[in-house]
């Protein structure tokens, strides 16, 4: 074994080897389980839910109604054939101007119309993570590092430093003032690099907050804008989640803070969003990443490596064609905000029946969990003990708070967005049945309890009718593998 390992090692490259890829870690240790065994209501009523998967899968039927009602959008349709082969000869790597001006006014729709952004400045790229690396790639080389507030987004080690050889250091925020970025931190973490002679490039925020669900207000996006500036240094804002705020306060972009007088001082050729329709539209499938820069050498060298990763000229054909529709798109919005409300509502609820609190939050797809109060012990062991009791018994994949580097053992990342109405409440019943068992102070054997937790979950009273197969359901059919995971 160990001859296999190393003659693999020989042929291929220190990048095709190494572990910056970041996939070895409970993160995606997640999703491995739950792919090992997913839950489906019929067929494995006892299997793994699926709450680790940041999707927005609320809002899917509206979009299939539009894709009936408009068949000429696609050139694979009856009725859009006649398109099909001037988009498919299509190799632009600008990408169609329709579809760039499609994006711009969609940005500005997702921002309440507070901000425009100019369709020359959109460069396309495969999804969020091509985005992300993208823009890194742009901007600073092999050691160079970005300052990034954590709790942040696991997969940022594979999407920003994976390839590019680019350092982040985490600004760590804390709980006792609900995790907020404070001006301290970041100048303590940007002189701890100077001191260590590393070259910080850039400050990364992903706004709103993944994984608070929470958004940054004015001063502070203002206060961050003008350090950067002073220190001669990028800011790059991550909005993906732009369209997924559905509470006060109301989403702020970075684009709304440079139109302000005050802030007329700052460079505007330091400034970059990340943007991608991933989220806000719940399409990961469709690879939109969107790379929006201020700065004009930015723009044509990010279009010039878009080449790596375009997206499919039929894909843009159909959202050119969706996203220019005004009525489709504000009701999708007003929907999808109020179906995100009504949904965090009913999770959250559900959770406070039994004493668990979340971070308030205002967006996202997600909550922030507390589960400080049943750990054995304040310690990351404690915190993974936990983790897998829930994985393995509770066969609930959610995220622990160390794999976002947080500082403070016990936090727990759930998503709620990515599954419907019945499956929420089985889930809610497990973590309920779990967490009064726990503070039951039961001290009977595991085995007792995994036991006792197979009889208790088998049956929930379910009508076979909400799960007919024939009826498209996020978990009525199995979810096919992620490429994450191995």
């Amino acid at each position: 074994m160990g001859f296999q390992i190393a003659k693999t090692n020989s042929i291929l490259s220190k990048l095709a080897t190494n572990e910056e890829h970041g996939e070895n870690s409970p993160y995606f240790d997640g999703w491995k389980a739950y792919d090992s065994d997913p839950f489906h209501p019929l067929k494995n009523p006892n299997g793994v839910i699926q709450m680790g998967l940041a999707e927005n899968q609320l809002c899917f039927d509206l979009i299939e109604d539009w894709i009936k009602r408009n068949p000429k959008a696609s050139i694979c349709s009856n009725e859009g054939i006649r398109s099909f082969k001037a988009i498919a000869n299509f190799q632009d790597y600008h990408g169609l101007p329709e579809f760039r001006r499609a994006i711009a006014k969609f940005m500005e729709k997702t921002r309440g119309g507070r901000v425009r952004f100019d369709p020359e400045r959109v460069v396309m790229a495969g999804g969020a993570t091509g985005a992300n690396e993208t823009i890194i790639f742009c901007l600073a080389d092999p050691g160079d590092a970005f300052l990034v507030p954590s709790p942040y987004y696991p997969a940022f080690n594979r999407d920003l430093r994976w390839r590019t050889g680019v350092q982040l250091i985490p600004i760590h925020c804390e709980s006792s003032n609900n995790f907020k970025i404070t001006s301290k931190a970041v100048q303590e973490a940007y002189e701890n690099a100077q001191k260590s002679n590393i070259k910080v490039r850039g400050l990364i925020l992903t706004n709103p907050s993944n994984p608070l669900g929470t958004t940054f207000d004015k001063d502070t996006l203002k206060s961050l804008l003008s350090f950067t500036n002073q220190h001669n240094i990028h800011l790059v804002c991550d909005e993906i989640y732009a369209a997924t705020v559905f509470d006060m306060p109301q989403f702020v972009s970075i684009a709304e803070i440079l139109d302000e007088k005050e802030m007329n001082y700052c460079n505007k050729d330091l400034v970059h969003i990340v943007y991608s329709l991933s989220k806000d539209m719940g399409l990961p499938g469709f690879r939109i990443g969107i790379v929006y820069s201020f700065n004009d050498d930015v723009v044509n060298c990010a279009r010039k490596m878009s080449s790596f990763g375009l997206v499919s000229t039929q894909t843009q054909y159909l959202l050119a064609a969706m996203l220019s529709d005004e009525k489709f798109v504000n009701n999708f919005l007003t929907e999808s905000a109020m179906r995100l409300f009504k949904r965090h509502q009913h999770f959250t609820n559900g959770l406070e029946e039994v004493g668990i609190k979340c971070l308030k939050n205002n967006a996202g797809l997600f909550c922030w969990m507390d589960l400080r109060p049943l750990l054995r012990e304040s310690t990351f062991d404690s915190e993974m003990s936990l983790w897998r009791v829930i994985i393995n018994d509770v066969k609930l994949n959610v995220s622990p708070g160390s794999s976002f580097e947080c500082q403070e053992p016990g936090w727990f990342r759930v998503c709620f967005a990515n599954m419907d109405d019945g499956t929420v409440d089985i889930a809610l019943a497990r973590i309920r049945r779990f967490v009064r068992a726990e503070k039951s102070g039961d001290e009977s054997s595991a085995m007792k309890k995994k036991q006792q937790w197979k009889k208790n979950n088998l049956r929930l009273s379910f009508s076979k009718r909400m799960y007919d197969e024939s009826v498209l359901s996020p978990l009525s059919s199995p979810i096919p593998p992620s490429p994450l995971v191995r």
